[in-house]
């Protein structure tokens, strides 16, 4: 079954509330770009990153009884990735300089949708995602392909732990250390600090964008 992949901007508004005040507008702004483009909110699930402790490798399967989880209702699960194997089940992630790594196997129908940031690359989290797969479904590392998200670039973004390389560099890395063939990993272009049609969350701490938000990364298995 084909996978898609539905890319925010920041037209279509912030999709994650860094307060009360604009957690009513968030949830508007998520329903409206998922039916834009034909998804249910009810059949979504939100990839729900917390900085809070120190392990930035969550990772979950989910059921259909976590649809809607974070898009119409409140989210009670804190995880770096989540997996689904059900066609038309959304994955939705939240972000504003970090990479959204899409990982996808199409003959067992497995998708996964990671958050890997600074601090989940610092833990290997591109490794770990991979690995999580080959633990829990019967997978060939051969079959795997992967998107990577628009991103903070090494410019204005360069990882000290990593000797400056950007995120999708290190990912890519970790990726392939993982067993993912680099034909099968593609990229995006975009620079988030360098692109004002996506949120970059470095740039406005910096004092370079007015506006504080998330764009967002949303992965489906259509029917």
């Amino acid at each position: 079954m084909p996978l898609k992949i539905y890319l925010s901007q920041v037209s279509d508004g912030n999709m994650k509330p860094d307060n009360m005040d604009k957690q009513l507008s968030v949830l508007d702004n998520r329903a409206k770009f998922l039916l834009k483009n034909n998804i249910s909110p009810n059949d979504t699930s939100l990839v729900k990153v917390s900085y809070d402790g120190d392990n930035y490798t969550r990772y979950l399967i989910l059921g259909d009884e976590k649809k809607g989880d974070g898009i119409v209702r409140e989210s009670d699960i804190i995880v770096d990735a989540l997996v689904t194997t059900a066609a038309n089940h959304a994955l939705f992630l939240p972000l504003a300089d970090c990479v959204g790594a899409v990982i996808y196997d199409e003959t067992t129908s497995v998708l996964m949708l990671s958050h890997l940031g600074r601090h989940s690359l610092e833990q290997s989290g591109g490794v770990k995602s991979v690995e999580y797969l080959l633990d829990n479904f019967n997978i060939n590392p051969d079959n795997l392909t992967v998107w990577l998200s628009p991103a903070a670039g090494r410019e204005n973004y360069p990882l000290s732990s990593f000797e400056g390389k950007s995120l999708q560099q290190v990912a890519k890395e970790q990726l392939a250390s993982a067993g993912i063939r680099t034909s099968s990993v593609s990229a995006s272009s975009i620079d988030t600090t360098k692109n004002d049609s996506y949120f970059s969350h470095s740039q406005f701490l910096s004092g370079k964008r007015k506006e504080s938000g998330r764009f967002a990364v949303v992965a489906i298995i259509e029917e």
